[in-house]
């Protein structure tokens, strides 16, 4: 296949998504910056290794080739504390703010923070299983595949990941405010 055919290609077939492994980096990163470092070199990886990928489907093959440079950019780079700063756009729920309040946004974007605060404390398995599952919203099978683990171990990650989140202090103050209801 000419250069000019195979890049065309490649930009029809993976770029689309690109958001995706952004998102997956960051949320294992925990940081911008790594994250982008992790995509660049997932791409290039992805670039030079596209024409084994057959028939699959390319999110999550590119998924596995993000997940696997950020473990060898984790071995490479261990760093001693890695920045807890999210975007609110990363959850991905933001609040319609034509039918609520100036109360309710600041309510959600602070139950949001806090949120992405527990999510980025779990470990990086849990945490991983858990944005492919609730985020990228792949089949238990997509997962399995791209952490390279069995169903039933994703299963058992992923509810591990929830429960965790459920005895989260960090979401003792979210858990109060929805008991309490809205006034």
């Amino acid at each position: 296949m000419p250069d000019d055919e195979f890049r065309v290609r490649f930009e029809r077939v993976v770029m689309p998504h690109l958001d995706a492994a952004y998102n997956l980096a960051r949320w294992l990163t925990r940081d911008a910056h790594d994250a982008e470092d992790v995509v660049q070199e997932a791409m290039l990886r992805a670039y030079r290794y596209f024409r084994a990928l057959r028939g699959a489907s390319a999110r999550p093959w590119l998924l596995t080739i993000v997940r696997r440079s950020f473990y060898e950019w984790l071995t490479a780079n261990r760093p001693a504390e890695i920045d807890r700063n999210f975007d609110q756009d990363l959850l991905g729920s933001q609040a319609d703010r034509t039918t609520v309040g100036p109360e309710q946004v600041a309510l959600r974007r602070a139950e949001n923070a806090t949120l992405a605060e527990a999510i980025a404390a779990l470990p990086v398995g849990f945490r991983e299983v858990l944005i492919l599952r609730e985020l990228e919203e792949l089949s238990y099978k997509e997962i399995a595949h791209i952490v390279d683990i069995p169903i039933g171990t994703v299963m058992s990650r992923l509810a591990r990941a929830r429960g965790l989140l459920q005895k989260s202090p960090l979401l003792e103050s979210v858990r109060g405010s929805a008991a309490g209801g809205e006034r």
